[in-house]
């Protein structure tokens, strides 16, 4: 069995989950208020999401969004990484 790059998979879920960060930004930015609460609500399987919707959210939140989202993902994938290798029996 091969063992996992902890930190290049962190790293790949961080990047995923920023782009999908990314992505909801962008859907927000062309769709409108209405479209994005029709596509979230069909995304989230009709929960309601009319009432979390924010469209006027400052750069600065933005920003730290973006590096939360980075972050939490990048210990998401390397939590992943560790706990496979650490199932792997090395052959002597």
């Amino acid at each position: 069995m091969h063992r996992l790059n902890v930190k290049k998979l962190g790293f790949a879920f961080g990047l995923t989950g920023t782009i999908i960060y990314l992505g909801c930004m962008i859907v927000m930015a062309t769709a409108g208020r209405e479209g994005s609460i029709i596509f979230f609500n069909s995304l989230l399987h009709g929960l309601d999401t009319t009432n979390v919707i924010r469209m006027d959210v400052p750069l600065l939140e933005v920003l730290m969004g973006i590096v939360q989202t980075f972050i939490l993902w990048w210990l998401i994938g390397a939590s992943i990484g560790a706990f496979y290798n650490a199932q792997i029996k090395i052959k002597k």
